[in-house]
């Protein structure tokens, strides 16, 4: 899967509050741009970026790097995101139910099919990977660079496909219309009656299939996780490259794994349908 940089910007349908902090403005830009640059910013850089004076970015970096949220390396100077960060984010991930309850079943799938196996929510118009189990990460063959937190368009990738083919079809045109349908491959569909039809094929079967349609070589099939009321809340998907993964693979053997995986999940967490 191809990573999209991690942004802290608030979703679009916040409404900004008439009382809002500047100095947590002024720190959330930071991460925000810092998050841009994994190879890291200096000082001056940072400054000018988030428009703000280099006094002021100093004194605000000072502070976040004495409790860990930023880093600098001591030869460059330069700003780093820090591994504090890191650690908040995997308590918020642990505190997490649905993770917890799938995480099991996860590697049960991995070991079973020996691929990559992903866990994913929606995030406004965004798929948000949540877990991710590699138990092969030295097999021959293209591995996956997806990771933690990466945020990639509903439209090409079947996680988020599986995500929005049950949702009302004014709410997926209000995603189609707030990210577009950017083309990441050859094979992404861009063409909106397309993706409307290919949508209500996997509403009706129960799973999507990507063809090369967010990273070239790498073919990935995934199905719904829903709760006791019967909502969609989360998708998981089995991928790999193409040369392991092939059409023919995926319809025989590999959509019936990934969607009884789901509702095993699914079950646990309290649904009770098929």
């Amino acid at each position: 899967m191809k990573n999209r940089k991690l942004e802290i910007k608030p979703s679009q349908k916040k409404l900004r509050p008439s009382n809002l902090v500047q100095t947590i403005e002024r720190v959330t830009s930071i991460f925000d741009t810092l998050s841009q640059y994994p190879q890291s910013l200096s000082l001056g850089d940072l400054s000018k970026k988030i428009k703000l004076p280099k006094g002021t970015t100093h004194r605000l970096l000072s502070s976040l790097a004495y409790f860990d949220f930023v880093r600098q390396d001591p030869l460059t100077r330069n700003y780093f995101l820090g591994f504090k960060l890191v650690d908040l984010g995997n308590l918020m991930l642990d505190q997490l139910d649905l993770r917890n309850v799938a995480r099991p079943n996860l590697i049960y799938l991995a070991e079973k099919v020996q691929e990559t196996v992903h866990l994913v929510i929606r995030d406004t118009d965004e798929a948000l990977y949540i877990d991710k189990v590699d138990l092969y990460p030295r097999r021959a063959g293209l591995q996956m660079v997806s990771r933690l937190g990466a945020r990639i368009p509903m439209h090409c990738c079947s996680v988020g496909k599986v995500l929005i083919a049950n949702l009302p079809g004014e709410e997926i045109e209000k995603i189609i219309t707030s990210r577009g349908l950017p083309k990441r491959t050859k094979n992404t569909i861009t063409n909106r009656d397309q993706l409307r039809e290919h949508l209500a094929m996997v509403k009706v079967r129960g799973y999507a299939v990507d063809n090369e349609e967010n990273e070239k070589g790498v073919r990935c099939v995934a199905a719904a996780i829903k709760n006791e009321k019967g909502q969609v809340i989360a998708a998981m998907s089995i991928s790999g490259p193409t040369a392991r993964i092939t059409l023919e693979y995926i319809h025989a053997a590999l959509k019936d794994e990934v969607c009884k995986t789901a509702l095993n999940i699914s079950r646990q967490l309290g649904f009770k349908g098929e």
